[in-house]
């Protein structure tokens, strides 16, 4: 299979719909090397196509695990910054708090073991630009939680995204104030 096997798979997709992200997501799958194109599409931030790859990496990883982007998590962290579409951001936020979650878990897993410092901390830093640029609710509601998650094992961040939370975000969206509530008292619970 090909790069543009893939990509008419995407353009056939009319809208995120549940039905047509796993659809698009199970042919990737039934065909592992076309996760690798998946990816690079994903990252082709000229390419509104791009978009529709995000959509259904999410997929993949939030419903058939985040192993799935465990070989590529060098361009995924490299890449993330790049990305600028709303539609896709959202998507990669999303992926940024699985990678977190799995990683701080309390039960053994891989990511345990394949994200390294340097992962993490391209995560944290492009977390952080999306919480002080302007941003959908989710993609801020994502990074505040996997911002937290990672503050439990780099002491620095924290004290960072408090302040944050507390001087801009808290005053947005009923959605932002909700989660940044939440999180402030997970930070106070933790210290």
């Amino acid at each position: 299979m090909s790069i543009d096997f893939l990509i008419t798979v995407l353009k056939n997709m009319d809208n995120p719909a549940r039905v047509n992200r796993n659809n698009a997501a199970n042919i990737v799958l039934e065909q592992p090397e076309l996760v690798n194109f998946l990816v690079e599409l994903t990252f082709d931030t000229s390419n509104k196509i791009s978009i529709k790859a995000a959509w259904v990496l999410e997929w993949i990883c939030t419903h058939h695990g985040i192993n799935n982007i465990h070989p590529y998590l060098d361009v995924f962290t490299e890449s993330i910054s790049k990305v600028h579409f709303d539609s896709a951001i959202r998507p990669c936020s999303k992926i940024c708090e699985h990678l977190a979650t799995a990683y701080t878990s309390k039960k053994e897993n891989d990511t345990k073991f394949i994200l390294t410092e340097n992962h993490i901390d391209k995560i944290v830093e492009t977390g952080f630009d999306w919480l002080i640029t302007d941003q959908k609710i989710a993609v801020r509601a994502y990074t505040m939680t996997t911002l937290y998650l990672f503050g439990l094992h780099k002491s620095w961040i924290h004290p960072e995204l408090k302040h944050l939370i507390s001087t801009k975000i808290i005053h947005e969206s009923k959605g932002c104030k909700a989660r940044g509530t939440k999180i402030l008292e997970l930070i106070s619970k933790h210290s």
